[in-house]
């Protein structure tokens, strides 16, 4: 059976109103189209749906069962098109977002504060991890889109598994080495990058990607690092330098507040580590919500 489904709108209505003329007014076609339209899928069906009486059409028995079905489903549907219609309009959705902690803090929070404030029914799940973990994330589809950093030539995303990562780059990050009063001897004083070596080094983890930038940039100069601490964030990396317990590898922008209070001091090297990228990322395999795409433009 391949009943024409317009057929059970017309029923639909007719049996709600209980009237044929009711039915045609709220579908906005002739009482004839509506007088059709039950006959065809009487036919179809084999068996009467309506006794017409003075008050007007009643669904026969057999009418009665198929509406229990029809109702259901057709409310459904409407229901349906009323979520779309809310997601079309962002009065509702989801966005999954995956960023680091420094893009999070320095780059995506202000733009996550405006899209809130234009859309504030979106609810917006943001996965805090490392740029390594956002890209597997990504790959996966467990998220829509991720904010991380990247070196420039964009190598961080040309393994294999990748290919079909899209990126595009949104603003610059500087990475530097601070120390506090106890290294107050070499504030001024121009170090070699090896000189690095000597000193006692507070790092990000081995497998955050700003770890794996500084050290692979010092590794093409021949420097080589041992980190006396090992740290998960970078924030953690400042107060450890703000108590002296070593000279502390950071992108910039933590640090930033701390030398224009003169907390810390950057450390002047001959010699500085090519500035990177925060870069938005999709994966072009991934389908993204609607709210997800809007974001997209507002970043």
């Amino acid at each position: 059976m391949n009943t024409n489904l317009e057929y059970y709108k017309i029923f639909y209505h007719v049996a709600k109103f209980g009237s044929f003329t009711e039915a045609a007014k709220e579908l906005c076609i002739s009482q004839p189209a509506v007088s059709q339209g039950i006959k065809q899928l009487e036919d179809s069906l084999g068996l009467q749906l309506f006794r017409r009486t003075a008050k007007g059409a009643v669904l026969t028995h057999e009418g009665e069962t198929l509406f229990s079905y029809v109702e259901s489903g057709y409310e459904m549907f409407i229901k349906g098109e009323q979520k779309i219609s809310e997601i079309l309009s962002l009065d509702s959705g989801e966005i999954r977002i995956g960023a680091s902690d420094m893009t999070l803090q320095y780059y995506l929070l202000p733009y996550l504060e405006k899209f809130h404030q234009l859309y504030p029914k979106i609810k917006v799940q943001v996965t805090n991890a490392p740029t390594p973990r956002t890209l597997e994330h990504l790959s996966s589809g467990r998220i829509d889109l991720g904010v991380v950093s990247a070196s420039n030539s964009y190598a961080d995303f040309m393994d294999n598994s990748a290919r079909s990562i899209n990126v595009k780059k949104v603003r610059d990050i500087e990475d530097i080495f601070i120390a506090g009063n106890r290294f107050k001897n070499l504030r001024n004083k121009s170090l070699s990058l090896s000189d690095l070596k000597d000193l006692p080094l507070i790092c990000l983890e081995p497998d955050t990607s700003t770890r794996k930038y500084v050290d692979g940039f010092l590794k093409s100069e021949g420097v080589t690092l041992a980190p006396e601490f090992e740290l998960s964030t970078s924030n953690m990396i400042v107060q450890f330098v703000m108590r002296n317990l070593g000279i502390g590898s950071v992108v910039a922008d933590f640090a930033e507040e701390y030398i224009k209070n003169k907390d810390v001091f950057k450390l002047k090297l001959s010699k500085d580590i090519p500035k990177r990228k925060i870069c938005v990322i999709t994966d072009s395999t991934n389908m993204i919500s609607f709210a997800a795409q809007r974001l997209l433009e507002l970043l």
